[in-house]
């Protein structure tokens, strides 16, 4: 058992995956593109040979890795859409799979949200073939399925809820310093855990099932990131899907696509409607704690701020829950403490902060053009990095971007570097200052270089934390080349 995430060099991973794509294609890879991906310990890399192109996966984590690799065969067995296995190694704890690209449910949301999309028929028709897929993997495919894989559990038990629960406790609540009755507190976590662990729990759980790990092909879904599946009930997965914080479903669409599953879902079993109803909002409950906890250990516990700017709109959605669905079990001290979340002035969302001016600071890369400014401004400064000494022409930072220790020590080694940064700083501050004076809202900085990956992504970095440390203005950063959805804010 490797309960222990082991790091090691990130070339031995490349290397490892540089001879399974070899071993799939029977070509070495023309190019190896770091991808980011989420909280967790993984590393993603898209490895290309022409028309050829492959996801690499190292995952420190030796029991999810088998747990996917089985998780997706089972799947393939029953023809759901998930990634093929191309190549493994599980003793390195790597494996390649199929490259499905880029474009995600969320990121089709993100995009036309504010229109009357969810009215149109395309939408409406993708989320109907989501839950369609989410039947068969949780009905159909969960009916053979070997539960001796999952990982951290086979059940998504009592014990499995308290472990949720406690996460919110411990690295929400305590950081968040958002006082609690630790007695009282205990005894509705208990009641919430003992009333859910009453519905039927005999079918898969894919417990992170949320648009970011639904990728559409030619508008096909496909389903990532389910390695921590397990046998469990069947409202969280829905409840995950409606109710997920940055999608902002709108209430009447949630309504519908709820309607829409009761109605599949009983072709295959006999669904008493009223009852599914009474345990679904109890984890579209529990689920918007999850999220909360995972937002804080990520956000406020390990400081990562693309985290904390999603809490407002988790916080959003437990301000809907409160104000509209009454539990069937009574929860004082919890209701009272989330009640406090709601009303706390710690976490205002940004769309909130009206007349503050705000800077966003953007890497890119010259070959795919300067980016546009979508606020209605119209422009600002870019500034070009290409004269600055170029780490990504050394194999060792070849892999690595300008966030990484590597590329930002090498980058304060060159004398070039401070001689470049310092004029900047001291032009963007007088930008800020006047902005500030004269009520302005919004001031864009941009840094491009070759490739978007090393030297203007370090000097974004440095802008960055240079305007937070002086202003204490909100200060949003983006890597235009290191995967679209690398974006974070600061306060």
């Amino acid at each position: 058992m490797n309960n222990f995430a082991v790091q090691r060099p990130i070339s031995l991973d490349i290397q490892i995956l540089q001879q399974l794509f070899r071993k799939w294609s029977g070509k070495k890879p023309e190019s190896i593109v770091s991808i980011y991906g989420s909280g967790s310990s993984r590393h993603y890399f898209r490895l290309q040979s022409g028309n050829l192109s492959a996801i690499g996966v190292f995952n420190p984590v030796e029991e999810e890795n088998n747990a996917f690799v089985s998780f997706t065969r089972h799947f393939q067995s029953h023809h759901l859409p998930v990634p093929e296995i191309y190549a493994e190694d599980l003793r390195q704890n790597a494996y390649l799979v199929s490259d499905l690209g880029d474009s995600s449910l969320f990121s089709l949301v993100e995009k036309n949200r504010g229109n009357e999309w969810f009215s149109s028929m395309e939408i409406e028709g993708i989320y109907k073939h989501v839950l369609d897929c989410l039947i068969r993997f949780q009905v159909i495919a969960g009916r053979d399925f070997d539960y001796t894989f999952c990982y951290p559990r086979e059940v998504f038990d009592i014990q499995s809820m308290m472990w949720d629960l406690d996460y919110f406790r411990y690295y929400f609540l305590r950081p968040a310093r958002i006082p609690y009755d630790e007695g009282k507190l205990e005894e509705d976590f208990t009641i919430l855990a003992q009333f859910l662990a009453q519905a039927d729990a005999a079918y898969f759980m894919y417990r992170d099932f949320q648009s970011r790990n639904i990728l559409l092909v030619k508008n096909n879904p496909y389903f990532i990131d389910y390695q921590g599946g397990r046998k469990g009930p069947l409202q969280y997965d829905l409840a995950s899907l409606l109710f997920q914080a940055k999608a902002g479903l709108p209430e009447d669409f949630r309504d519908r696509m709820l309607e829409y599953y009761l109605d599949r879902i009983s072709s295959h079993m006999k669904v008493e409607r009223e009852e599914f109803i009474r345990y679904f909002n109890g984890f579209v409950l529990l689920r918007m704690i999850q999220v909360l906890g995972a937002y804080g250990f990520r956000g406020l516990f390990e400081g990562k701020s693309h985290f904390i700017v999603s809490i407002p709109h988790a916080i959003a959605n437990l301000r809907w829950f409160l104000d509209n669905v009454t539990l069937s079990v009574r929860l004082p001290e919890l209701n009272r403490v989330l009640h406090n979340i709601t009303v706390s002035r710690a976490f205002v969302a940004p769309a909130a902060q009206q007349d503050t001016l705000t800077v966003t600071i953007q890497s890119f890369a010259y070959r795919n053009s300067i980016p546009r400014d979508l606020t209605g401004n119209g422009g600002g400064f870019v500034f070009d990095c290409r004269a600055l000494p170029n780490p990504g022409r050394e194999e060792k930072y070849r892999y690595f971007s300008g966030r990484d220790i590597a590329v930002r020590e090498f980058m304060e080694e060159q004398a070039e570097t401070e001689k470049f940064l310092e004029p900047v700083f001291q032009l963007v501050d007088h930008q800020i200052i006047a902005y500030l004076e004269r009520k302005f809202t919004h001031l864009m900085v941009s840094f491009g270089c070759t490739g978007g990956q090393h030297r203007s992504v370090y000097c974004a970095e440095k802008l960055a934390g240079h305007v937070k440390g002086k202003f204490g203005i909100p200060v949003e950063l983006i890597h235009t080349e290191q995967a679209n959805w690398i974006s974070e804010l600061f306060y």
